[in-house]
């Protein structure tokens, strides 16, 4: 059994941190909505904290799963920020999808720290499931110690290498998914204007070499114009941002992922914000 502090209970955040309730763990958890964090304690037996500070003195592990570097920055190294009162030697594992500059950043600016930086893909049935992918950054060892943790809800757990590979992976993982959703609407939009039913035509072409993920968990909601599968517009951009603002520091030619960037801009002109990822087939009706 661990003492884990976990900050965040987001689509993704409840069910990673209900996980490791149910393994066991001793857990306390904060939310910026302090009635969220009481009903989640109040559920799964963990203990509801007032600041992150408080929720982290003591434990073997701060894990946070918030949106960006600012809310990144602000849970770990404010005021009352997890960083004032966690242990020398203690896990920090970040599974927000932050910039890599902040994960390499925090590393260095906390060595008394085991740094992970380790963001997920699956969504949210890959976080309610227990199945997500995680891309791991930081030390080999401190992985290794973080990994009976990490267990609890991912299916796999990889390495990538030093601080910062974790996000830098996550970044590729985006780059994949915003080129095949893409890809997929327009291939759906295509048949519709065609005349083809999209059902025995996504029958026939759902185990070959067009085949995806996306393709199985998203392609006949996209023909019913359904896109409330949990992972927004607005974060996909947010993801896109980062991506675009590493490629232009390390020279990567993006052309595709900018493209689909401002397709998903035009999405959320249309108010699709919070609509899911899918959505890219609305702007093509």
């Amino acid at each position: 059994m661990a003492h884990i502090a976990f900050v965040g209970l987001g689509v993704m955040g409840w069910p990673m941190a209900r996980h490791l309730t149910a393994a066991g763990h001793e857990v306390r958890v904060f939310n910026r909505t302090a009635e969220k964090a009481a009903r989640f304690a109040a559920a799964y037996g963990a203990t509801p904290c007032t600041t992150v500070a408080q929720a982290a003195e003591g434990v073997d592990a701060l894990i946070t799963c918030v949106g960006n570097d600012d809310d990144v920055r602000q849970v770990t190294e404010g005021a009352d920020g997890g960083f004032t009162t966690l242990p020398d030697g203690a896990l920090f594992i970040d599974h927000s999808t932050a910039s890599a500059a902040l994960a390499k950043a925090l590393a260095a600016r906390h060595p008394r720290l085991n740094c992970i930086d380790a963001p997920v893909s699956g969504g949210q049935a890959g976080a309610e499931a227990g199945q997500l992918a995680i891309m791991c950054g930081g030390d080999a060892d401190a992985i290794e110690a973080a990994r009976p943790i990490l267990d609890c809800y991912g299916r796999r757990v990889v390495r990538i290498g030093p601080s910062g590979h974790g996000q830098l992976a996550k970044m590729s993982n985006q780059i994949a998914i915003a080129g095949l959703v893409q890809a997929l609407a327009e291939s759906l939009h295509f048949a519709k204007k065609a005349g083809l039913d999209t059902a025995a035509l996504l029958d026939a072409i759902g185990q070959g070499a067009a085949q995806s993920w996306q393709m199985d968990n998203r392609a006949r909601t996209m023909v019913e114009g359904r896109f409330d599968f949990g992972f927004a517009v607005d974060l996909m951009r947010k993801d896109l941002g980062l991506v675009l603002e590493e490629a232009r520091s390390n020279g990567a030619s993006l052309p595709v992922a900018a493209l689909v960037d401002q397709f998903y801009a035009d999405v959320q002109k249309m108010g699709g914000n919070r609509d899911d990822t899918s959505s890219l087939i609305r702007r093509l009706s």
